[in-house]
């Protein structure tokens, strides 16, 4: 048997400047808005709803991607072929509701009730006059949050290491060097500028990739015949596929509407009347980017019929690898800095919700209530706070990796069925009670844990799906309840 051929990533000098550039530009923006965001904490955790539709569109879904989209979609296309499209189809569908419904409520009621945070709808939304239902908010955010940034940054690590020869430690200490800069300076603004500027970096590397990798195979027509012939006929069947993975697969969809970094971009809009063109454009970037990320892994299966071939044996390095043997020095430059670019883009909006959920949800608003407090001394606070997750993030990522990304596979469950059902009931349904909503969070982020390690469980379907219809279930029930309850002690 001949010996299977691994290929190499080398680095040309142009590559290094590329990038180099691009990380200029992300520290330039940083500095840019440090004026801006010191001048209140509004300004600084959802840019004093001040925010352009193009900013608040790009940076809505671009902030929920993470290298998830440009590693693990390309990856699995790579494996499964045109059936892993069911993995991005439900979150653009989702979305892209969000953006016409969900997102001109929630801005409308944060305006009226100065709500900055998540943590901060819920407590104007029931009256949570004790505290306890803004606590389990803030206590879920940061389990999930702080566990997804120390991934990122270990994911950046690793992408420097493969990319330019560092090694991982170095490689994550600059990740998160870059990060905690121009998100502790710029705040939110800096944060949505760059998620834009990213967003762009991303469509235009997951566009020009797999047309030039196409061409070079002999074109679209030649792509289709050596796809469709491929596994028998299976690699180009969308329906190639079990229910239960196509379920799983649509449901990704359903944590939307429960993360915090997302629903902050909702608030953040200057004019809600353009949420039906932001709706367009974030739609419009989803699509582009998934259609991307699809054609990369199915053309890099073409040219590389055996995962062995790459970089580790894994499926997941097609993108990089694809990128350095079809792409000028440059342009493979564009697409290593569009890899970071997901990363930070992830990153820096976790760490945002997370400084928020600790400065204005347990500091302002629960140790220090009733208070009036400096703007420029919460936004200073913020910024140390952002240091202090940075290195609980970096410990997290240098001493449990494992446990990390353990918790970064059921951190976007975790969130979207703790706050998905919650959030969206809240806002739609005036039956909803504040028992209601609590009991609903404990239960849909419970579920997700227990069905994630359970192997009975987790086998069967994503943990979401499941942990999404108890939490609304649970909401509905406990509320109708309470309700009676009222009812009756008012009587």
């Amino acid at each position: 048997m001949d010996e299977i051929q691994t290929v190499a990533l080398e680095t040309d000098p142009h590559t290094l400047w590329s990038f180099a550039g691009y990380l200029l530009l992300i520290v330039a923006i940083g500095i840019y808005s440090a004026r801006f965001s010191s001048m209140g904490i509004s300004n600084y955790f959802i840019g004093g709803r001040k925010m352009s539709m193009l900013v608040v569109a790009l940076s809505a879904v671009v902030s929920g991607r993470s290298a998830w989209l440009l590693l693990g979609v390309t990856g699995m296309a790579f494996v499964m072929g045109i059936s892993a499209l069911w993995a991005v189809l439900g979150y653009t569908v989702v979305e892209f509701f969000l953006f016409f419904f969900y997102a001109p409520r929630i801005r409308a009621f944060s305006e009226t009730h100065d709500c900055i945070t998540l943590p901060d709808f819920f407590s104007a939304r029931f009256g949570d006059k004790k505290g306890w239902l803004r606590i389990i908010v803030v206590c879920i955010i940061i389990l999930f949050m702080v566990a997804y940034v120390s991934a990122q940054f270990v994911a950046g690590g690793k992408a420097f290491h493969s990319s330019f020869h560092t090694g991982e430690t170095n490689g994550l200490l600059i990740t998160a060097a870059i990060i905690l800069f121009y998100t502790m300076v710029g705040g939110f603004l800096a944060v949505s500028l760059t998620d834009t500027i990213q967003g762009i970096f991303m469509v235009i590397a997951l566009i020009v990739l797999p047309v030039i990798a196409i061409m070079h195979l002999g074109g679209f027509a030649e792509f289709y015949h050596m796809a469709a012939a491929l596994e028998d006929g299976t690699f180009f069947n969308p329906f190639a596929l079990g229910a239960g993975a196509l379920a799983g697969f649509l449901g990704i969809g359903l944590g939307s509407p429960g993360n915090p970094h997302i629903i902050a971009r909702y608030m953040s809009i200057k004019n809600p009347a353009r949420l039906k063109m932001v709706a367009l454009v974030g739609t419009s970037a989803n699509f582009l980017m998934a259609l991307g990320a699809l054609a990369t892994g199915m053309a890099g299966r073409l040219f590389y019929p055996e995962a062995a071939m790459l970089p580790g044996g894994d499926p997941e390095n097609i993108y990089p690898v694809l990128a350095s043997q079809h792409l000028s020095p440059i342009l493979f430059g564009v697409v290593i800095a569009s890899i970071f670019a997901a990363i930070m883009s992830t990153a820096d909006s976790q760490l945002l919700v997370a400084a928020s959920a600790v400065v204005r949800d347990i500091y302002e608003k629960l140790i220090c209530k009733g208070k009036a407090l400096p703007q420029k001394k919460l936004v200073v606070l913020s910024r140390l706070v952002v240091v202090v997750l940075v290195v609980i993030s970096l410990l997290l990522g240098l001493m449990a990796e494992s446990l990390v990304f353990w918790l970064v596979l059921f951190a976007w469950a975790g969130l979207g069925a703790a706050f998905g059902p919650t959030s969206i009931l809240a806002l739609f349904w005036k039956g909803t009670t504040r028992q209601g909503v609590m009991a609903g969070m404990v239960s849909g982020a419970v579920c997700v844990i227990l069905w994630n390690r359970l192997p009975a469980l987790s086998g069967l379907i994503y943990e979401l799906i499941p942990a999404f219809l108890l939490s609304f279930t649970v909401t509905v029930i406990v509320s109708l309840a309470t309700r009676e309850k009222l009812a009756k002690r008012k009587e």
